[in-house]
């Protein structure tokens, strides 16, 4: 290990510290105004969020929820997903996307992803999708959307409704649209390590249909409209007003905070310049917005080690496929049943990324990288997805 590295300060993968720091007075007085009103659930903090999140995501309907796990519950429920039922989603996600089909009573069914992307392959939905399927799950992964015209169309062929989980992507967009106006309806977190995140937990469903968005208000909420006479099974999955003022405080700005993730991107991707590494592929007509910056590197675990050692924090998002992972486990599925997905949770790495990174923070860690990579002679990939 380099000596220097225990004198360098680390370079964060995300940086809460410094977005509070910048905005820490603007949240304090969004709290005290919560705290003022007394409206601690739901009430004029959250009517006003999701008016303005609507509009964001230039969507006509905005509901929020107390997280991006009830979001995709709720609007899995609003499309009609129950027991017996399936749905096509990727194994190579956050688990509580398959979580959510589980809490309907409904199976996942999965199909590989595209390589580059680490989305929901198009090519290979069509062979997932059996008599029992009632709806299509597409995760737009690490903040960038899937190829969501060619999955809408396959969907459309089949009478299928369409749910984004978009819980990474946050002002993303595809072909000018935005992520939570691309299919019939679709889920965010706010999770606080989001590009949008609360000081806690909280969630969003987006949709134009108005009666998806009636469905999932009352389901939020015990299944009522007007109080103590619920007509549906509903939940207690409300926001809190104190969450919806902090958003409100943040979204302003997220446009900004996704424009300094890009710029980052494209200072890594002009330095990491190696045959055994593969940087972020980005579909043509998307805007990435770099949730996180994920790459591919052979030897995943030994170059972890060596940016640790330089001071560099990362992450693996995520080292095991769905189907693979002891509670999701079932006989239809074993391993090699995907290898693309499950080639990638063995070597993807995510670098430092967040707004407040520095053009020099960027070059320390991409410099770091290339070391570990040289260091340890690492052969060239399995497959290069950069073109």
């Amino acid at each position: 290990m380099n000596s220097t590295a225990k004198t360098l300060a680390p370079i964060p993968l995300l940086d809460l510290e410094s977005e509070y720091r910048a905005l820490g007075e603007s949240i304090s007085a969004a709290v005290q105004r919560t705290i003022d009103s007394r409206q601690f659930i739901l009430g004029r903090e959250v009517a006003a969020f999701e008016e303005e999140f609507a509009d964001y995501c230039r969507a006509p309907h905005a509901t929020g929820v107390n997280s991006g796990t009830s979001a995709l519950h709720l609007a899995l429920l609003a499309c009609g997903v129950g027991p017996g039922d399936e749905v096509v989603t990727v194994p190579f996600t956050f688990y509580a996307t398959v979580a959510a089909i589980g809490y309907c009573g409904a199976t996942a069914v999965f199909a590989d992803i595209d390589p580059r992307t680490f989305n929901l392959d198009p090519a290979a939905l069509e062979a997932a999708i059996t008599p029992r399927t009632r709806a299509i799950l597409p995760v737009h992964l690490y903040g960038q959307p899937a190829d969501m015209d060619a999955i809408c169309a396959i969907a459309r062929r089949h009478g299928l409704p369409v749910i984004e989980d978009a819980a990474q992507a946050h002002g993303a967009e595809l072909a000018g649209r935005r992520a939570g106006s691309l299919a019939d309806i679709a889920c965010f977190s706010f999770y606080p390590t989001k590009n949008l995140g609360a000081a806690g937990e909280g969630g969003m469903v987006t949709t134009a249909n108005p009666e998806f968005a009636r469905t999932v208000r009352m389901l939020r909420d015990w299944g009522q409209e007007r109080k103590y006479h619920p007509v549906l099974k509903g939940f207690n999955y409300r926001l809190e007003g104190m969450q919806a003022a902090v958003l409100r405080v943040k979204l302003p700005h997220l446009d900004r905070w996704n424009d300094a993730r890009r710029a980052s991107a494209a200072l890594y991707d002009s330095l990491l310049d190696h045959p055994s590494l593969i940087r972020p592929f980005t579909l043509p007509e998307a805007r990435h917005v770099y949730h996180l910056y994920t790459v591919r590197v052979p030897a995943r675990d030994a170059v972890q080690r060596s940016l640790d050692a330089a001071a560099v924090q990362t992450a693996v998002h995520y080292p095991t496929p769905i189907h693979l992972l002891p509670a999701y486990a079932t006989p239809r599925y074993r391993a090699g049943d995907f290898p693309r997905a499950e080639v990638a949770a063995l070597s993807v790495l995510s670098l430092p990324m967040n707004p407040w990174l520095t053009p020099d923070q960027v070059r320390r860690a991409a410099a770091a990288l290339l070391d570990a990579l040289n260091a340890l002679e690492i052969p060239a990939p399995l497959c290069d997805n950069r073109s």
